[in-house]
């Protein structure tokens, strides 16, 4: 598998645009991490809320517990402290509610921030790189069967620039047609260059 061209100048863009590729995707995902902490902070005032409810709903308990002893009044009140505490532990319950909307909403975002940039930068990078690659080992298994040099200068004749092949020849298909060797060795060459592989001399 080839990853990188012959020609240096394409080789070293190639390089290039990996590792910068490959620095935005940590550094979507050290941002997505961020923004997960940052929003999981906010679950703090829930874990405090819980807390006070839990806290509110035991006290009211353990004085209603000791109430309850109180001779003829002790029952009556106790039902009372039991009923307020009843708001303390629906405090707490809601404290337990915000902290995990709050965790669904840090694990969206931080998914959401991390994930989309690395889908456009997998788009604009991945695909020709693997695109690449395949051009490339097509390329490779056609100039190790010299019968092929004919398919490649055919394929320059077709994908390739105007110019570029005015460079070889003014009347570069009409020397391919007539099995001129050096045009298509020129035209298999130009077609390679364009793969990233450097014709053999």
């Amino acid at each position: 598998m080839k990853l990188y061209s012959d020609f240096p100048a394409r080789r070293i863009r190639q390089f290039t645009g990996d590792i910068v590729a490959l620095a935005l995707i940590t550094v979507s995902i050290l941002v997505g991490v961020w923004v997960h902490s940052l929003v999981m902070e906010l679950a703090t005032f829930g874990v405090q809320v819980e807390n006070a409810g839990e806290g509110f709903s035991e006290t009211l308990t353990d004085v209603g517990d000791k109430v309850a002893v109180v001779p003829f009044l002790g029952n009556g009140v106790q039902s009372l402290f039991d009923d307020a505490s009843d708001a303390g532990t629906n405090l707490a319950d809601a404290g337990r509610s915000g902290q995990e909307a709050i965790h669904n909403l840090a694990i969206g975002l931080g998914s959401a921030i991390a994930v989309l940039p690395i889908i456009i930068i997998l788009a604009l990078w991945l695909i020709p790189r693997i695109r690449f690659v395949r051009r490339a080992r097509v390329a490779t298994q056609l100039l190790s069967d010299a019968a092929s040099l004919d398919l490649l200068a055919l394929r320059a004749l077709t994908t390739q620039k105007f110019s570029a092949l005015n460079a070889i020849s003014p009347a570069a298909a009409a020397d391919w047609r007539r099995g001129d060797a050096a045009t298509i060795m020129s035209l298999a060459a130009l077609e390679l260059k364009s793969s990233g592989i450097r014709a053999r001399s």
